[in-house]
């Protein structure tokens, strides 16, 4: 089951089942069965304040995925900073669903298992996002 929820924000216009449909899509084809998701889209100040709480960081983050996977079936949290969307829509010159399109799914590539914080792992990720936002637009 995949849940949207917020706080402190406006739901972004998305096609829920669309979407969800996808984040399935995305996990199968890492050979994962998706469990319970629960998204929450907050503002900066929340995923900050998440962030010291729960990862001791004292910085702004687009997410914070928490984990519950168990076997082949991923289950978590996702909190995701629209704020932080926007402003790295911006930066990097995409369109703003296209930039939350990719932090939602890269919630769902760490609980299959990829990681970004390791030599040559950003670029790894980089490359899962890339395949998964084609699978989005040519559905």
């Amino acid at each position: 089951m995949i849940e949207f929820a917020v706080q402190g924000v406006e739901m972004p216009e998305m096609d829920i089942r669309k979407v969800s449909a996808w984040i399935e899509e995305v996990a199968a084809s890492h050979s994962r069965r998706v469990g319970n998701l629960n998204y929450l889209f907050v503002d900066d100040e929340e995923i900050l304040v998440a962030n010291r709480q729960f990862v001791n960081h004292d910085y702004y983050t687009d997410i914070i995925t928490f984990d519950y996977s168990r076997g082949d079936r991923i289950s978590g949290d996702i909190m995701i900073s629209l704020d932080t969307v926007a402003s790295n829509a911006e930066k990097f010159g995409v369109p703003y669903f296209r930039e939350l399109l990719r932090v939602i799914i890269h919630g769902v590539l760490h609980l299959v298992g990829i990681n970004d914080k390791g030599p040559g792992e950003r670029e790894i990720m980089e490359a899962a996002e890339n395949a998964a936002l084609e699978l989005y637009y040519n559905a």
